[in-house]
């Protein structure tokens, strides 16, 4: 016993050098998302089975604590970038997940009370997303933004809306957009992110065979959106679904910028940015707030974060699924998955 005792507290002073934390060896979860509220607190939602759970962070990442059980819900999604998402804003905090029946439920959080809650269902007809891919996102204001690959037209999938206050009722469905081939990319989960007044989506889409990310973007808070335009210049011919969304980010002046992979690549592009090859890779992922864009992606089993301000990168072991957040100006902070374990590292 004394001579296993020993092991652990060197493997996890090793761990502690290398700058990997891991949240707590005792707990397993799959599909890690965060958000960050106006108050600088990190809550990051994760599943085990057909179980939601929440931690909590008061120290910009640093500790965070027990995970708290959110709710339990039969038949989750869980597995490649399909979990339970979550949003926080000025007061409120939102979890959503999706079943495999196709209904996405919806869980509230109320800062000052605490304690979470369930809510009504994002999907306003029953079924209509049992693909299990979908983004949550928050403004400051207390509004919340849902999107997902939803097939109630044709039985195809195509990309939805519907928004939400703090009283955790959803407005009735719009579409955003419909292929005119009949559907966009069926396996591969939609992004939306908010900032500077303006709310983004990207996903990828399906076009005389290429399967390329799209992005489109309103300025009313989801009242209306601009015609989809193609991210990047290059195109992929592709007989299949890649299973890999990418990334999407708006910077604090309204310009979005993206990340993704094609054909093994990844790139990264923006409104400010001309289209360039980052590294051979997949899972991509981004962010960005005022300073300069980060990614992440998966090669060869490892997580790579990239600082595209002095191309600097590093390698933070082996894991899927990064997502990328944005702490402050100076730091960032990668979740991952690695054997349905949940690990993260301040950057």
């Amino acid at each position: 016993m004394r001579s296993f005792l020993a092991f652990l507290f060197i493997l996890f002073n090793f761990a502690a050098l290398a700058g990997i934390q891991r949240i707590d060896s005792a707990i397993l979860g799959e599909q890690p998302n965060a958000a960050i509220d106006t108050k600088g607190v990190v809550r990051i939602a994760f599943g085990k089975g057909k179980q939601i759970y929440c931690m909590t962070s008061t120290t910009n990442g640093n500790s965070f604590s027990k995970p708290v059980l959110v709710a339990e819900l039969s038949g989750m999604h869980l597995g490649h970038t399909r979990g339970p998402q979550i949003a926080s804003s000025k007061n409120y905090s939102i979890i959503t997940a999706m079943d495999e029946t196709g209904d996405i439920h919806s869980y509230l959080l109320k800062h000052q009370s605490g304690g979470w809650k369930s809510a009504a269902e994002v999907n306003d007809i029953r079924g209509s997303a049992p693909e299990g891919l979908m983004a949550l996102t928050a403004d400051k204001e207390d509004n919340f933004y849902a999107v997902w690959l939803d097939l109630r037209l044709s039985k195809q999938n195509n990309i939805y809306l519907s928004k939400a206050n703090g009283n955790g009722k959803w407005t009735k469905n719009k579409l955003v957009y419909q292929s005119p081939e009949g559907h966009v990319c069926e396996c591969c989960k939609p992004n939306i992110a908010f900032n500077a007044g303006k709310l983004a989506i990207t996903f990828r889409n399906w076009l005389t065979g290429s399967r390329d990310i799209y992005y489109t973007w309103s300025v009313d808070k989801g009242e209306t959106f601009s015609i989809p335009t193609k991210a990047g210049t290059g195109t992929w011919k592709l007989n299949g679904c890649p299973m890999d969304g990418g990334g999407l980010s708006i910077n604090d002046k309204g310009l979005v910028s993206t990340s993704w992979q094609r054909n093994g690549e990844v790139f990264f592009w923006g409104e400010n940015f001309l289209e360039r090859r980052l590294s051979s890779g997949r899972d991509v992922n981004m962010s960005q707030d005022g300073g300069s864009p980060v990614v992440a992606w998966q090669a060869n089993g490892n997580i790579i974060v990239m600082n595209l301000d002095d191309n600097t990168t590093k390698d933070l072991g082996k894991g899927s699924s990064p997502k990328l957040y944005i702490i402050d100006r100076e730091r960032s902070l990668c979740i991952w998955e690695e054997n349905k374990q949940v690990r993260y590292q301040i950057l």
